[in-house]
């Protein structure tokens, strides 16, 4: 009686590690590499031929002639490994009066924001820590300081910045928004910097 009942449970429990840890993923992979192998494989950007990051996750870039991304906690700072918010709630006071507030701060020297008038995204980091997007219209607040350190017009950014905005997913899911990696990879090839920012910093970020 006992072998009737271990034998069937031991030949099913083979065949689903089996099913679920080899022919499933397997198959899933295939497809995944077949039909969509970019995304399948991190969707890496590359920039003359060298992987410079991915298009989903963030990297924290600093220099005035760079779009900034909206703050990370994710270990220092956009770490893949160690993703993570700040794991504060909107009536923690340490959040509102030293974090938040020392970001407001930063934005009005940097950029000259307005108090009150500053984007949610410019002071506060995602669940993540690893957003890569921020809003059009903390981008939008950002476009003096990089015209100003590329030696352009400020029309000319705000046209570029236009015609980076990527719109709501199937035209209703989510909200319109800017990937901060790829909008600064082709600022770099359309507005290139002038030779006294370029020296500012020998990384691109």
């Amino acid at each position: 009686m006992f072998r009737k009942q271990i034998r069937p449970a031991l030949v099913l429990t083979l065949l689903l590690c089996l099913v679920t840890g080899a022919i499933y993923p397997g198959v899933v992979t295939a497809l995944a590499q077949l039909l969509f192998p970019k995304q399948a494989n991190g969707s890496l950007v590359t920039v003359n031929g060298q992987v410079v990051g991915s298009e989903l996750i963030g990297q924290g870039f600093t220099q005035p002639y760079y779009f900034h991304p909206r703050p990370s906690a994710a270990g220092n700072g956009y770490d893949a490994a160690a993703s993570s918010g700040t794991n504060k709630g909107p009536t923690d006071l340490n959040l509102a009066d030293t974090l938040i507030a020392a970001k407001v701060a930063e934005v009005v020297t940097q950029d000259g924001a307005q108090l009150g008038a500053i984007p949610a995204d410019m002071v506060t980091s995602s669940a993540s820590g690893l957003d890569p997007h921020i809003s059009p219209a903390n981008a939008a607040l950002q476009v003096v300081r990089v015209a100003r350190a590329r030696n352009v017009s400020e029309a000319a950014i705000k046209n570029f910045l236009a015609r980076h905005v990527e719109g709501r997913q199937f035209g209703f899911l989510g909200e319109p928004r800017v990937n901060v990696l790829l909008l600064n990879i082709a600022l770099d090839s359309v507005l290139p910097r002038t030779d006294s920012a370029a020296h500012q910093s020998g990384a691109r970020r």
